[in-house]
Order: structure tokens, then C-alpha cells, then sequence
């Protein structure tokens, strides 16, 4: 689609911009004197659907407002998979987890997919993949037969979680859009490198790390891995000469923190699409401007909930789209 025919999407997106929730929004939030104060706050915000709703199921009913508005917008949906694929993989690990404990678990499953629940959840259960997509059928009968004959949930899951980071990259690569491939970039690197930090910690050894870490162009894979294998210093000391030389001081933080700094680095790179009027690149934007922002707030609302002090619950806020 010709980027001119994104025009009269772009102006939506515009509009609807001017109602995601700012700095000044969030300062409002805090102030508020309990996690119910924020509920209502929020719902006075058009938050929700207005039904008294608790913070989950607001939160999930404005996901489902975002999906709804680009559904609206765009003919071909299929344009923004790159943001469901993920969803599709997590739905694979929880079809074969059922399987594997023979019983039903509810609300483990992600409706927004490119694939339907029941269709991942129907293959998995009949042991039969040829009605997956490609680029999932080599990687589900792999992760089933380990679950199924060593019952190695671990290995189950990074067997899928790489296949997932791999499937994100190589079609974000292949859309031609330029924010899509970077925000693919970015979460693999980002993903690679929570995997060496964790191998580390947890002595993981370099077979592990094969088969978890994806590759990605802005890091070396095995410069990273040789890196986990020696230890903590050689992960900083690696890190210091890529582009995610900022990264080792959070780190070095905390977890929480280098989690913020993978958010905020995305919202950072995302940021000049909200003075971009033509192309998809705006309406991906705003799709990840959504998805920080509802993070943010259930932070938020975690926070009040277990009466954390206010202090303690903004530093671990993301940055803020608008």
C-alpha cells in the first residue's frame, strides 16, 4: 500500500494521540491516595468500558480499543504481525503445557494472534502442525517432544521464545518498513542480552545459549555468548563496545531497571514517527505508544495496590510517547 493511502489513517492516529496519558498524567496518578482512586481517575479518562471493571480487565479492554482503532483503519492487518507473533508463540506454550498436564488451565491463552487459539491449541493436541503456519511447525514438534518425552519445561520454552524472536525479525526484515525492522533490532538485542545476563547468573552452559540466543545484526552472537560463558565483567565489557553501551549501568541497577532502560530505548527510537504524516511508520508507533502506556499504568496500579511509596513506583515508570 502507497504510503499516500495512509494519510486519512495518520490524521486519526493524530486525534487519538492527543488522548494518550503524559507525564503530567501520571503525576495526576500518583497523587491519587489509593489504587481505587486511580481506578476512577483512570475511567474518568475514558479508561475501560465503564463497568466498574477491576485493573486487569481495564487494561485489557483498552488493548482491544487499540486493535479495534487500527482494525478500523487498515484493510490488511497483516501489515502490523510483527507485533502478534509473539502472542502466537506464547499461545504454542501454552497449548503444549495443557497437553502435557492432560487438563484445561484457563486464561493462559492471548486472543490478538494471527493464528486463533483454538487452532494452535487443535494441533497441538492432535500432535498434527501441518495447519501452523511455516515458520511455527519445525519449532512446535520440536518443543512437544521435549515436553512430552524429558518433560524439560525450560528448554520447551526457549525452543519457541527464539523461534518467536527469529519469526519477528526475519518478517520485520522482510516488510520493507524501516521502524518494524528497528523495532525487531531492538528486541531481539534486548532480549539476547537479558538471556546472557540470566545464563550467567544461573551458570547456564554454551549449549544452552545456542539454542536461546537469536541472532540480530547490532550484536555479535558469539562474542555474547563467550562473553556469558566468562563472566559478568566480559558482559559490561562487551556491551561497552556496541551500541548498548548505556545498558551496563542499568544493569548493573537492577533487573527492573534494565527492563525500564529496554522500554524506554524503544519509545526513545520511536519518538520522531509523532512528526511523520505519511506511511505505516506512525501507526506502528502509535501501537507501541499504546503498549508502554498500559505497562506504565498497571506498574502504576501494581504499585498503589501494595502501597508502595510514590518514590518507588516512578522510578520504575517507562518514558511516556507524548
Amino acid at each position: 500500500m502507497a504510503d499516500n493511502q495512509y494519510i486519512y489513517a495518520v490524521a486519526r492516529i493524530r486525534s487519538k494521540e492527543l488522548e494518550l496519558l503524559d507525564k503530567s498524567s501520571f503525576d495526576q496518578l500518583l497523587a491519587c491516595k489509593s489504587h481505587e482512586d486511580c481506578l476512577r481517575f483512570l475511567e474518568d479518562r475514558g479508561w475501560g468500558k465503564g463497568n466498574g471493571e477491576t485493573a486487569e480487565q481495564m487494561l485489557k479492554a483498552e488493548r482491544e480499543k487499540t486493535w479495534e482503532l487500527i482494525h478500523e483503519l487498515v484493510k490488511d492487518i497483516s501489515v502490523f504481525d510483527t507485533f502478534l507473533y509473539g502472542n502466537d508463540y506464547h499461545n504454542l506454550k501454552a497449548a503444549i503445557k495443557e497437553v502435557y498436564v492432560n487438563q484445561e488451565i484457563p486464561g493462559i491463552y492471548i486472543l490478538s494472534g494471527t493464528v486463533k487459539p483454538d487452532i494452535i491449541k487443535r494441533a497441538v493436541k492432535e500432535h498434527d502442525f501441518s495447519n501452523l503456519p511455516e515458520h511455527m511447525r519445525l519449532c512446535a514438534e520440536e518443543a512437544y517432544q521435549v515436553q512430552m518425552h524429558t518433560g524439560d519445561s525450560q528448554l520447551c520454552d526457549i525452543i519457541i521464545d527464539k523461534a518467536a524472536l527469529e519469526t519477528i525479525y526475519e518478517k520485520a526484515n522482510a516488510s520493507g518498513n524501516g521502524l518494524l525492522s528497528e523495532y525487531a533490532e531492538l528486541k531481539v538485542a534486548v532480549s539476547d542480552i537479558n538471556i546472557a545476563i540470566r545464563s550467567f547468573k544461573t551458570g547456564k552452559s554454551r549449549e544452552f545459549m545456542d539454542r536461546a540466543v537469536a541472532g540480530c545484526k547490532s550484536l555479535d552472537r558469539k562474542e555474547l555468548i563467550d562473553a556469558a560463558l566468562e563472566g559478568e565483567e566480559a558482559i559490561y565489557a562487551y556491551l561497552e563496545r556496541t551500541v548498548y553501551s548505556d545498558a551496563v549501568q542499568a544493569i548493573e541497577e537492577s533487573a527492573s531497571a534494565f527492563e525500564r532502560w529496554c522500554d524506554n530505548l524503544i519509545i526513545r527510537h520511536i519518538r520522531p514517527q509523532k512528526y511523520n504524516s505519511f506511511g505505516l511508520s506512525p501507526l506502528a508507533a502509535y501501537i507501541l505508544a499504546r503498549e508502554n502506556e498500559i505497562k506504565s499504568v498497571r506498574i502504576l496500579l501494581s504499585g498503589k495496590l501494595n502501597e508502595l511509596p510514590e518514590n518507588s513506583i516512578r522510578e520504575r515508570l517507562r518514558e511516556m510517547y507524548v
